[in-house]
């Protein structure tokens, strides 16, 4: 059920709060008041919608773990809505729910949070909502990455938010039709609100785990490394306020036995020091289950021994590729085997210290060619046979990367519709070295090689304690595993027997496959109805054509067909919430 929070909410009690819990309720009732008696303001009715995934998903993982991926930015800007004065309704989707019994009614506004893959489930609650009479507004990485589309299926579209931003759209909230508006900050929020703060809309969500229960939190905003495909290569490093770190951490210990945390940092530890100092200030030695991720060249042994005594308990370092971005990996000017040796070493001596490593690969950058570069990765799985390998296709996210500009102008990138941009079910960047047939037939070989069921059990067995264990095993038989295997072998199935599917693929035609609207269809179900006309398609080379003019443009935007126009007849063509990175 969503949860529902009022401005008159219960207030938890607590002794960094000596005053009773009445008098506090009344001080905000009455501090409000004197608000909108002021400024002249009433209170909304708002609904915020957090989209973990982008339809009903059913699998062993997902059912483990989605309740744990919730966004951290639709929590903060459903406090930031509550703390000005309006009535918020808070839903999580995580795959499981029935999402139209879950969503608000009678509001007056609604925010949703969405990476790419959810657009098309987000642009048709948009539909439904503006329907209803509610104007509606995007957050995420996908209106950062694609603000022209979205521009035409929501009243306002948010890049870089802040509490300033959250104010002026709810002050004016009205409605921008048939091209919405683009609104963004000059920079990241450059403080957030905490966990205590947030646990309202925590609590719930996490509630819907049913096994393990983790708590995101963040320590810095941006990245200090460029890489040329990361959404964070542009954004300035910001280390957050760590005494509001410290009142979380005291706040957890005081709701779980031993608190489980995960770190949204894009690359934690670059303060390393300062944040180790703050976490062992208010928690004893090993008695919160920290998981982060990070780069290799910030994991020296002796930053290992102390992540270890601070309770680390799970590592995600990105090796990204065998010939490129040695910096992140400290490896230097080395590639190909020589890398391969010295990152499986390190990765080696990590699991010494962490119980549970990640390790994550992009295929088919353009320095990767022939079969080498899979090999290299399948000799990696050999040496260290604990590490979980996760692999992303090379994907371009509209405006995510100045590299997706290159991409763009060499006329790589695919239309695919957003559904099935999650770095898996589609790569929308035509490979530079390779046919599609015979790339697909390097992903599918080593896929198999990593979740074979002698990988498998090696991988169990290299693994020390009991749910790090279990957890690459579920992973493995579940959707990343066995999963992939099956869709990458349909596609590579088509791809060979399937001429109109081919040529989609070779960009000769952009009629969009029955495979791909069959599964969009299915995944939004009776939602399906509410996705607008034309939202299944999108204009690939966006970011290119407006480099030199304001974001959007809205002379060059139609808006969609009216709320609750049919789709099944249209002629179609052609993914870590806010954006915080």
């Amino acid at each position: 059920m969503p949860v529902r929070i009022r401005t008159e909410t219960r207030f938890s009690h607590s002794p960094r709060y000596p005053v009773a819990p009445c008098a506090v309720r009344l001080g905000r009732y009455l501090a409000t008041s004197f608000l909108r008696l002021v400024f002249n303001l009433h209170e909304l009715r708002i609904g915020v919608i957090d989209l973990v995934t982008k339809g009903p998903n059913r699998a062993l993982y997902a059912r483990v773990m989605h309740a744990n991926l919730a966004s951290i930015m639709p929590q903060v800007v459903a406090h930031w809505c509550e703390e000005l004065g309006h009535d918020v309704t808070f839903v999580c989707f995580t795959g499981r729910e029935n999402l139209v019994d879950e969503l608000p009614s009678n509001v007056d506004l609604v925010f949703i949070g969405a990476f790419t893959q959810s657009a098309q489930l987000a642009y048709a609650l948009s539909n439904l909502f503006r329907f209803r009479g509610a104007v509606t507004i995007l957050g995420g990485p996908h209106a950062r990455c694609y603000p022209e589309d979205s521009c035409k299926y929501f009243d306002y579209v948010l890049g870089f938010t802040d509490k300033n931003l959250i104010d002026d759209v709810l002050r004016d909230h009205s409605p921008n039709r048939p091209v919405g508006r683009f609104l963004t900050a000059e920079r990241q929020p450059q403080s957030l609100p905490g966990v205590r703060e947030r646990w309202k809309y925590i609590k719930p969500t996490l509630e819907k785990a049913p096994l393990i229960k983790i708590v995101p939190m963040l320590g810095s905003l941006g990245c200090p490394y460029d890489c040329s495909f990361c959404i964070d290569s542009e954004v300035p490093y910001l280390p957050l306020d760590l005494e509001t770190l410290k009142h979380d951490l005291r706040f957890l210990l005081t709701r779980f036995r031993r608190p489980r945390v995960a770190w949204h940092d894009p690359n934690f530890g670059v303060q390393f020091n300062a944040i180790m100092d703050a976490i062992e200030q208010v928690a004893p030695p090993d008695t919160v289950d920290f998981i982060a991720e990070s780069s290799l060249s910030l994991l020296s042994e002796k930053r290992l021994k102390r992540l270890r005594r601070n309770g680390f308990k799970a590592m995600l370092p990105g090796i990204e590729s065998w010939y490129d971005l040695g910096n992140k990996s400290k490896t230097g000017g080395q590639t190909g085997s020589q890398k391969v040796r010295r990152v499986s070493e390190h990765v080696n001596l990590i699991m010494e210290y962490v119980p549970y490593v990640q390790t994550n690969f992009v295929l088919g950058l353009d320095v990767d060619e022939g079969v080498e570069p899979f090999q290299l990765t399948k000799e990696f799985v050999d040496k260290s046979p604990g590490a979980f390998p996760g692999y992303s296709l090379l994907s371009g996210f509209g405006r995510a990367a100045p590299l997706n500009l290159d991409y763009q102008r060499d006329g790589r990138i695919l239309p695919f519709p957003f559904h099935f941009l999650n770095n898996n079910h589609a790569m929308n960047v035509r490979p530079k070295n390779y046919s599609w047939g015979d790339f697909y037939d390097h992903v599918i070989d080593l896929t198999r090689h990593t979740f074979s069921w002698r990988s498998i059990l090696r991988r169990y067995r290299a693994v020390k304690t009991q749910i790090p264990k279990w957890m690459n095993v579920v992973r493995a038989v579940s959707s990343e595993g066995f999963g992939r295997i099956k869709y990458y072998s349909e596609v590579r199935r088509r791809l060979e027997s399937d001429l109109p599917f081919r040529r989609y693929f070779e960009g000769d035609t952009t009629e969009l496959p029955e495979f791909f609207l069959n599964r969009v269809r299915a995944d939004l179900g009776p939602l399906w109805q509410w996705l607008p006309r034309g939202a299944l398609q999108h204009d690939s080379n966006a970011y290119l054509k407006s480099v030199d003019a304001p974001v959007p443009a809205q002379s060059d935007v139609q808006g969609p067909e009216p709320a609750g126009a049919a789709v099944g007849d249209q002629r179609v063509p052609r993914l870590q919430g806010w954006d915080l990175h």
